[in-house]
């Protein structure tokens, strides 16, 4: 009988997951496995839940919560020589690796994927000893999205991240960086830079809308020294995918990039603090095998 390790945090969203464990557990054990629960305690939780269960032989580890514990059990997979499947289900406030790839945030609707979807291979980035499957950034318009605590997250929802934002927009100042992309350079003060591996980030649909999980590349996103007018009216094209055609952004697509500043970067991985620059970002392709939705999903590339 294959074996299924769920790793959830109790306290992501409303506690959605903790309140629907019975449901999952059952539905899981009804397809056939032997399923099994771990709840996450603290910082780093998941990744180890995630490393023991790929040590065990676990067929199928469950990251159900937000980005932040898919991220950690990511960590925890992407170093093993043994890497089960990895399915997700959503219980954050943004989710957005997991509406990047059509997953619902009905626990019941995401839990009938994990039993009737299929396989798919999709890429990991990785930055220095760490990992990330959504995005990675830094700069200042990136440094709110780890600021909003937890409590208002949790009370007010993705509202938390905007009226943070809000908050920090007047005291936003560009850094000097020297950006190495696949043999290219760029140099100059940036507001910041997005590493992207899906068309999902910080609740825009369309900011990287060239983005694929499985075609080894990144998608780059770079915006100049601008000030605040500039900035609203970058931020309300992105809402539409238009912010690409903007003279203050670059839009790329790279498979290493270097980034190197002279301030302070706090880098940005998946939503959750994961240091400072510099560092090289190398993308890992087709690194770990996922269930999806048993759909044509516009985040894959046709691959013949």
């Amino acid at each position: 009988m294959k074996k299924a390790r769920l790793i959830y945090n109790p306290s992501s969203g409303r506690e959605q997951i903790k309140k629907h464990l019975p449901y999952i557990l059952e539905t899981l054990e009804e397809a056939g496995y032997e399923a099994s629960a771990h709840a996450t305690t603290g910082q780093d939780s998941a990744k180890h839940a995630a490393a023991l269960a790929c040590e065990r032989g676990f067929d199928l580890i469950i990251a159900a919560g937000g980005d932040g514990t898919i991220h950690e059990v990511v960590n925890g997979m992407s170093e093993q020589e043994n890497r089960p499947v990895l399915g997700v289900l959503p219980g954050g406030t943004t989710n957005d690796f997991a509406r990047a790839l059509h997953i619902p945030k009905s626990i019941e609707e995401a839990t009938k994927i994990l039993v009737n979807g299929r396989e798919q291979t999709v890429d990991i980035g990785k930055v220095g000893s760490k990992y990330f499957i959504n995005i990675a950034g830094a700069g200042s318009l990136t440094e709110l999205t780890y600021e909003v605590p937890s409590r208002l997250k949790t009370m007010m929802g993705q509202v938390a991240y905007y009226v943070k934002g809000f908050e920090k927009l007047p005291r936003i100042k560009p850094t000097q960086v020297t950006i190495e992309y696949d043999g290219k350079w760029f140099e100059g003060e940036i507001m910041l830079f997005l590493v992207s591996n899906t068309n999902s980030v910080g609740g825009f649909e369309k900011l990287a809308p060239d983005a694929y999980l499985n075609d080894g590349m990144f998608d780059l996103l770079i915006v100049k020294k601008t000030n605040l007018a500039d900035v609203v009216r970058i931020t309300s094209a992105a809402l539409r995918g238009d912010h690409i055609n903007d003279d203050k952004v670059i839009y790329v697509q790279a498979s290493r990039i270097k980034v190197r500043s002279e301030d302070d970067m706090q880098l940005n991985l998946d939503g959750e603090f994961g240091g400072s620059l510099p560092d090289e970002f190398v993308n890992l392709h087709n690194h770990i095998n996922m269930i999806v939705p048993n759909k044509k999903l516009s985040c894959f590339q046709e691959l013949y």
